[in-house]
């Protein structure tokens, strides 16, 4: 009866899946590839923990189910710049005097509500001369990125947050022995904000409403959002909000915001990595059970109307053309649309052998196109995105989109596509546990979007049941002839973009040197240290000869059955005419067959067997990969080497593609990032850019196939090696290898890869290239001292300290102080091999007439480079915490070695432990001298891209002389 009895409660437990550890009882779920507890506390706050012990560190997301659609529709842009602020402490952090301070914010809050109410320029500038005024005054009592302190503190890295449509996520990745303090300080954060150090952040958060604004894609997506849902947040305001709202923002609606929905009942923390799921729950509880619950209301909205007739947008910029087509689901996340919207997407676009893969891609009939869903919590879209060739018309690629839905809607794909999508699906699944980001991550995801844990977890076995009729009923209801929008994003001059200028703003005092009282006892508290471990390639890594001479470097996967096989070449693309003949061949070769199977045979049978391969030319290695599934492991090396060995020229296929890289060097050129890009190159290059390497039009055009499938049919003759991991035993490996991997008896030796160095520069010099935008993107750029090692520990510390967090110099001074802009970034670089020169760079993407003084900023930061002792040892401590937290793994293991080799390194002596034991002797003295010594009053390279009608060039002049570029100086053609 005793047995009985037991066994009946194990099977409770087992399929009921509530469990209770002391006073806290939690759910697990069958079929759960993450072990997750999910826990809820009485207040109503979940938790989510999946134990990974890949290292010893937590990845913490706190989620709220609040984002932009929760906005008040008088200050949009709320919950983000909300987001923001949360990084601004609270009443114990981040403040000198809480209660003198309390008064000038109250005093700075009534002011931005009388601000609001006002028109006429005369009298919001006086208002807000008197913000500006006692913002000054708050600032010297404020202490600027305390919370960030706090966590570089706790050796806390990846700080960061984002907000969406339907939730806002913060963000950070803890040593495991920190979950108390990191809990104490977020369960405050999330208690007792403070809005301080408002208008500056503002100014900042304006910065990034400037850089979306040149970014053609949002404009689109936001075009065609307004038109799905003209009667919801999704479709009537934005993320990032309206530049009228963000001049008139409200710390009182801020308040109100997160009263109503920063509450523990609408609030989730989710945790995976190396912990105690037992001790931290108790923590939390501790920390966020007293947290008062409250009702959340729900978004009352007006459910959309049936769309009768297509609506066409259009969006105009500088970027290339491309046509959007997007049909309203009207349900979202976790719904059986949501369903049989991601397996309709493996049926049309999976990357391989989808319709649009293969009837469109493969056949090159466009620069590309594909199709999916993108789903919230209210609505989701089935999208198709296409980008029209040289001469094709936007027409012409929505038609071709129409015969991709007829075929789908008549059920005329394969059988096996359903069974085969499922497969790829299971190896993502594999892949994403492999990670504490992802795991935690999804499990936030799930809260956001009300889904059930179990069901994610079923969600496999619940596709599995959808038949071909499932997608193909379900492909005839929601593709009809006339309910869908298009947006047409045209190429050409945008749309006049409303211009305000910068506002004058007293840079604010950062309060380096002071600490609050909380930060002293946070940094004061003593855990037991996390002991570092080291990699020992003697031990961690199997090296071993093959049977045709090369060297295999082996690590076994004991985590799951996926495998990557790699065969590394030690030559790329800077080896002369062979390394760009085997670049384009690269290019061409999803487009050949072998004589055995056509290309779209050969995309389909990878699918088949969840594999994936791919020839990646890089600038000095190649690298043939293929990985997946590892009891397809033999089938998949066996069509690669089919491929390379017995690839066919096509001459059809090679021309077409030629005229696509054509159309894409000229769509570069009217991209923002890509001219940045290869400004930046042009300015440390010279002649030498990377970005003007590159066969010239008449090259491209006069090479035959033929040339191309010969260079690849010769390529496993050059000498390489073999990477893997898997788990297979690498002796079952080393058989595998020789009895599929068909080489020549004598392999020829790698040709020499062409070196090129970053310019001495010997005179300051400004390039400017003109580019229409409202934000000037700049570079400052010198060359350093060939590489070596003899100051290592020093510049680690150097770059931690300078700009390393959101608590080092770069980010106090360009962001907080002076609202220059949303990002800055400014490192000195280590070169990518021991033959090379360390450089330096800095970098800002700011308002146009912001730019001089982004410039002066960072100057003076390298000539007068403020010191800050407290700053230094949380530098210092930050990178003591990194290496005894940081673990060598997986691929990890081999890249690791690879890149000792690339640099010198003795691989005997763990680079890490070198470090480790070099640290603790650094002294600020030791960075102000790095300082001086290889940054202090160097010449300089200044690199603008921005609009020149609003340059001022005498200003510009003082830096250097300057000389205007013309885009064909930058890309060579």
């Amino acid at each position: 009866m005793k047995q009985r009895l037991s066994l009946v409660l194990m099977l409770f437990v087992l399929f009921a899946g509530t469990v209770s550890a002391q006073k806290y009882s939690y759910k697990t779920y069958p079929n759960d590839p993450l072990g997750v507890r999910e826990y809820t506390l009485d207040n109503g706050l979940k938790v989510f923990m999946s134990v990974y012990k890949d290292a010893p560190k937590v990845q913490t997301y706190i989620a709220v189910r609040a984002g932009s659609r929760n906005d008040p529709h008088e200050t949009t842009g709320l919950a983000h710049y909300l987001e923001h602020m949360m990084f601004k402490g609270t009443q114990k952090l981040g403040t000198t005097d809480w209660e003198k301070e309390k008064v000038l914010i109250q005093k700075i809050e009534d002011l931005f509500e009388a601000y609001r109410m006002f028109d006429d320029s005369l009298t919001r500038a006086a208002i807000y001369h008197k913000i500006d005024s006692l913002s000054y005054l708050a600032s010297k009592i404020a202490i600027a990125n305390e919370y960030g302190k706090a966590m570089t503190a706790i050796g806390s890295t990846g700080t960061n947050a984002f907000t969406s449509n339907d939730y806002t996520m913060y963000v950070e990745n803890i040593p495991n022995n920190q979950i108390e303090t990191w809990c104490e300080v977020q369960a405050d954060r999330f208690q007792n904000l403070v809005l301080r150090l408002f208008h500056t952040e503002l100014e900042t958060i304006y910065e990034e409403k400037n850089m979306s604004l040149t970014k053609d894609g949002r404009k689109a997506n936001e075009a065609m959002f307004a038109a799905l849902f003209p009667h919801h947040p999704y479709g009537n305001q934005t993320t990032l909000g309206s530049q009228e709202h963000l001049k008139n923002p409200s710390m009182r609606n801020i308040r109100n915001f997160v009263a109503t929905y920063y509450v523990p009942n609408n609030i989730c923390i989710s945790m995976a990595g190396d912990f105690d799921p037992d001790q931290a729950i108790r923590i939390i509880d501790k920390y966020w059970g007293n947290m008062k619950p409250s009702p959340v209301p729900e978004l009352q909205f007006e459910r959309e109307a049936p769309i009768t007739s297509v609506i066409t947008k259009t969006v105009t910029g500088l970027d290339a053309e491309n046509t959007i087509r997007a049909y309203r689901l009207d349900s979202g996340n976790g719904s059986r649309d949501a369903m049989l919207a991601d397996l309709l997407e493996s049926v049309l676009s999976n990357g391989k052998c989808g319709l649009i893969d293969l009837n469109i891609n493969q056949q090159q009939k466009c620069m590309g196109a594909y199709a999916g869903p993108y789903t919230l919590n209210d609505y989701g879209a089935f999208m198709f995105e296409g980008r029209p060739l040289q001469g094709q018309t936007l027409e012409q690629v929505q038609a071709l989109f129409d015969e991709q839905i007829a075929l789908v809607k008549q059920g005329k794909f394969d059988d096996w596509m359903l069974t085969a999508a499922i497969n790829n699906m299971k190896l993502s699944i594999m892949k994403r546990a492999e990670s504490n980001n992802s795991r935690a991550s999804q499990m936030a995801y799930a809260f956001v979007q009300h889904r059930n844990w179990g069901d994610v977890c079923n969600e496999i076995d619940e596709l599995s049941k959808i038949t071909k009729k499932d997608i193909v009923d379900f492909a005839n209801r929601l593709f009809k002839e006339n309910n869908y929008v298009i947006v047409n994003k045209l190429q050409g001059e945008p749309e006049p973009i409303l211009k305000v200028s910068k506002p004058p703003i007293t840079p604010i005092e950062v309060g380096r040197d002071n600490e609050s009282a909380f930060l002293r006892e946070i940094k004061a508290r003593q855990v037991k240290p996390i002991e570092p471990v080291f990699v020992d390639f003697s031990k961690d890594l199997t090296k071993r000869k093959l049977a045709n001479g090369s060297e295999m470097l082996y690590v076994q996967n004991k985590e799951n059955q996926t495998f990557t096989l790699i065969y590394r070449f030690d030559f790329g693309y800077r080896a002369g005419q062979l390394g760009k003949t085997l670049d384009l061949a690269a290019d061409v070769l999803e487009y050949l067959g072998t004589s055995k199977h056509t290309p779209e045979q050969l995309q389909e049978e990878f699918y088949k067997l969840a594999c994936k391969y791919s020839v990646s030319v890089g600038t000095e290695n190649i690298n043939i990969s293929v990985s997946g599934l590892s009891e397809n492991m033999a089938a998949a090396m066996a069509l690669v080497e089919e491929i390379i060995s017995d690839v066919q020229p096509n001459d059809q296929a090679l021309p077409m593609l030629v005229a696509r890289i054509l159309k894409s060097r000229d769509n570069a050129k009217h991209n923002q990032q890509s001219c940045f890009r290869a400004l930046g190159n042009y300015g440390i290059y010279g002649e030498d850019s990377p970005s003007k390497d590159m066969l010239s039009e008449a090259q491209l055009k006069e090479m035959k196939c033929s040339q191309l499938t010969d260079a690849l049919h010769a390529l496993f003759g050059y000498q390489h090696r073999v990477l893997f991991y898997g788990p297979e035993p690498d002796d079952l490996i080393a058989k595998t290898i020789a009895s599929i991997h068909k080489t020549p008896a004598k392999l020829q030796k790698a040709p020499a890869n062409k070196k090129i160095t970053p310019k001495a520069v010997s005179e300051n010099t400004v390039y400017f290239v003109d580019y229409n935008a409202n934000q000037t993107y700049m570079r400052e750029h010198f060359r350093g001292e060939k590489f070596n090692t003899k100051e290592e520990a020093v510049m680690d510390i150097f770059n931690e300290y300078f700009d390393g967090s959101m608590n080092a110099i770069v980010f106090q001074e360009m962001r907080e102080k002076r609202s220059l802009a949303y990002s800055a970034q400014s490192y000195y670089m280590t070169p990518s091999d021991k033959d090379g020169y360390f450089t330096n760079a800095a970098i800002i993407a700011t308002q146009n007439d912001k730019l001089i003084d982004a410039m002066n900023a960072f100057n003076e930061l390298f000539d007068q480079m403020p010191v800050a002792e407290a700053n230094f040892a949380m530098a210092k401590d930050a990178e003591i915490s990194g290496i005894r937290t940081s673990r060598t793994t997986k691929m990890g293991i081999i890249n690791s070695y690879l890149y000792y080799e690339k640099m010198g390194f003795d691989p005997k002596k763990p680079r890490a432990k070198i470090l480790f034991e070099a640290y603790p002797k650094v002294t600020m003295q030791n960075v102000i001298d790095f300082n001086k010594k290889y940054i202090k009053g160097q010449k300089k390279v200044y690199m603008c891209l921005g609009k020149e009608a609003d340059m001022d060039f005498n200003a510009l002049g003082k830096f250097g002389k300057v000389k205007k570029l013309k885009l064909e100086d930058i890309f060579g053609y």
